[in-house]
């Protein structure tokens, strides 16, 4: 594949001279482009563009495709059908209901603001849903609540700065569509993973004001959210669906794509002679975009060089990326040349490349399979420590003891050796106990099985397998045993996500104890049962305050965030030397690893300098309900310990305790010790 400014030639260009529109098709023999009020103009084909000067045209005037071609069981032409442009960067739905293109005015002063350089050891990544995150905030103005305005408003950046946020991922922005089944059912997409376009932002997100004015005044609002949170010195990460598109499946709604070249731009069946034609879908969504031709992966790469360029966006978290990495065969290649655009392309270095790394076609669990410049979200950090602090700590409660040890603890600790090579290092992996698409963390300590019932499928939908544990009592609850217990449970989920190595992810509103009410797949969810909730509650500024102090602890610990996996018998900088301890305060054994009666360690950090000074650290862990006796390790070059946070509340954070010194700890804890 060749690297072309694609961007720059298709879709239509306002420039010097006349007007000029372009679009891609290897299969059509007509193509004319409406411009409402002002005409239709026929293009002239070369290779698979189709270009022609379109005199006239300004910004805010709205436009269609006309697209004819030959029949076959891989096509959908229609010359009578108006498609959307998929390079659109302005979509609008039309007096007849259809969705069309809007021609933008690009223009926009960043007075000077730059992207934030922040390094990704530091990185501290917040994946938020715009309308979720501050529709429910007082403190924002009513008519900016669940809007890109409101995301850019001082109450949320003071928000994302108190508790530590680096790196905001926003869930995407493309503009979408409801699919057409929920549409029927009188219910809407909340989360926007059904992309009609790949240039536009979504028009509901923008305020009213913007709304009203057109989508240039949509982009432009667009913009100046991410200058504002630029100038606040917090990046901005989208969450990109470039698997599928919302034509969904074989007569699903077309659209744009299926209308224009449908027989190249999505996976086709292998099926015999005779059978009706069928899409090869790796998504679960009806469709999946063929990424092996050109045409479809200069679409990819042109979008993500407009966001990253023209907007300013700091990176790209990418919706079933293994989808984009198969091959003309459907298999998954990690030298898929798109793949290797999107890591090397000039206008992408400097960009914050976050993969899922799978998708739900056969061999489709790709975790740690992406190569150096990507990172991964972690699903295996997320079951080790719901297991360990949740699963196992109710199996103790029922039978006396769990089924497992700590070593799998220790190893997403420090950063999933066992996944990530030398090579990539522990920052190849997002870890995250929580996301988008599951329990919210309030309802992980408070619901032992899903309560779906509101998505209209009768609780069919959504994963089984949650790890979850609702501490005696099924939902919310007064009693203050158990929401004593499940706090107690947050504060170690949060603090093993903020104190491993690697780059965390918060989910937006845990630190809020957001709750979905036991809806683990709240996509079709309305707002006023899933928001941020803002009000003033104890327990949510207990949690709040946790997570921020955890927060500071790892940017004030480079030992805690290591670049680098150590390699024996080497110094590594970055790297940070472990030593690890039992409770007896000696060097741990191999039976304290493995048997499931001995869950606790002392974890003995130190860092090799690189950028920052030297640093150590004592994270004590234990994951029992018993009451456990911890010795503090001897070692020459500590004088004592002083406990820098806790899970337990109301512990003694002030004096020095000597080396050798009996710690207690009651009941299920991590505990992080500053060393003199």
């Amino acid at each position: 594949m060749h690297e072309t400014a694609i961007d720059e030639t298709q879709g239509f260009i306002l420039g010097a001279g006349v007007p000029r529109f372009s679009v891609r098709s290897a299969s059509a023999t007509a193509v004319s482009v409406v411009v409402d009020g002002r005409g239709t103009v026929p293009l002239t084909q070369s290779g698979d563009v189709w270009s022609g000067e379109v005199p006239g045209v300004e910004a805010g005037d709205t436009y269609h495709l006309l697209v004819d071609g030959p029949a076959g069981p891989r096509h959908a032409f229609d010359p009578t059908r108006p498609l959307l442009d998929p390079y659109a960067r302005g979509i609008v739905r039309g007096a007849d209901s259809r969705w069309t293109g809007v021609v933008v005015d690009d223009a926009f002063d960043w007075g000077g603001v730059v992207k934030p350089t922040t390094p990704l050891d530091r990185t501290v990544v917040y994946e938020a849903n715009v309308r979720t995150l501050t529709a429910a905030n007082p403190a924002v103005p009513e008519h900016l609540r669940g809007t890109y305005a409101g995301i850019a408003h001082e109450s949320t950046i003071a928000h994302l700065h108190r508790i530590g946020v680096t790196t905001l991922e926003l869930l995407p922005v493309h503009a979408f569509d409801t699919e057409r089944w929920l549409r029927d059912a009188g219910r809407e997409n909340a989360w926007g993973y059904n992309t009609l376009g790949f240039f536009a932002p979504h028009t509901a997100h923008a305020s009213p004001g913007a709304r009203a004015e057109g989508a240039s005044a949509v982009l432009r609002e667009f913009k100046g959210m991410v200058r504002l949170l630029h100038a606040a010195g917090i990046q901005v990460v989208l969450d990109v669906v470039y698997n599928h598109t919302a034509e969904e499946g074989l007569g699903g709604p077309t659209s744009s794509l299926r209308g224009i070249d449908g027989a190249n731009r999505y996976r086709w069946a292998s099926l015999p002679d005779g059978e009706p034609a069928a899409y090869y879908d790796t998504t679960g969504c009806g469709n999946t975009l063929d990424t092996s031709v050109e045409a479809t992966a200069d679409l990819i790469v042109d979008s993500l060089r407009y966001w990253a360029r023209d907007v300013q966006v700091d990176g790209f978290r990418f919706d079933l990326m293994a989808a984009l990495g198969r091959d003309a065969d459907h298999v998954f290649d990690p030298a898929h040349p798109l793949l290797d655009r999107i890591r090397n392309h000039p206008d992408l270095q400097d960009t914050l490349i976050i993969a899922e790394p799978w998708d739900v076609g056969p061999d489709g669990w790709k975790t740690g399979s992406f190569g150096t410049r990507t990172s991964e979200w972690n699903d295996g950090f997320r079951n080790t420590v719901r297991q360990f602090w949740l699963t196992d700590i109710a199996e103790e409660r029922r039978n006396g003891a769990p089924a497992h040890g700590i070593g799998r603890l220790a190893d997403a600790l420090t950063g999933s050796r066992s996944l990530f090579d030398t090579a990539r290092g522990p920052l190849a992996g997002i870890n995250f106990v929580t996301a988008h698409d599951g329990f919210t963390l309030l309802d992980l300590v408070s619901y032992d099985g899903k309560h779906n019932e509101a998505n209209g499928e009768e609780n069919r939908d959504g994963s089984n397998d949650n790890r979850s544990f609702n501490h005696g009592i099924e939902g919310d609850t007064a009693d203050r045993g158990v929401r004593a217990a499940r706090g107690r449970s947050m504060r170690n989920l949060a603090a093993t996500l903020m104190l491993s190595a690697g780059v965390p992810m918060l989910t937006a509103g845990d630190e809020r104890s957001r709750t979905q009410h036991g809806n683990n797949n709240a996509y079709v969810v309305s707002d006023d049962l899933t928001p941020v909730d803002w009000s003033d509650d104890e327990d949510a500024e207990a949690m709040t305050s946790a997570v921020a102090s955890l927060a500071r602890l790892r940017a004030a610990h480079p030992a805690l965030r290591p670049t680098r996996f150590g390699v024996e018998g080497q110094e590594t900088p970055g790297a940070s030397r472990m030593s690890w301890y039992g409770p007896d305060g000696q060097p741990m054994t191999l039976e304290g690893w493995d048997q499931p009666i001995h869950r606790a360690l002392q974890y003995f950090a130190e860092s090799t300098p690189e950028h920052e000074p030297f640093d150590r650290v004592l994270v004590v862990v234990h994951g029992s309900g018993r009451t456990r006796d911890i010795t503090l390790p001897v070692r020459e070059d500590v004088v004592g310990y002083r406990l820098a946070w806790s899970s337990e509340k109301h512990r003694d954070h002030e004096r020095l305790r000597p080396a050798g010194q009996v710690f207690t700890a009651y009941g299920p804890g991590i505990h992080v010790f500053e060393i003199a």
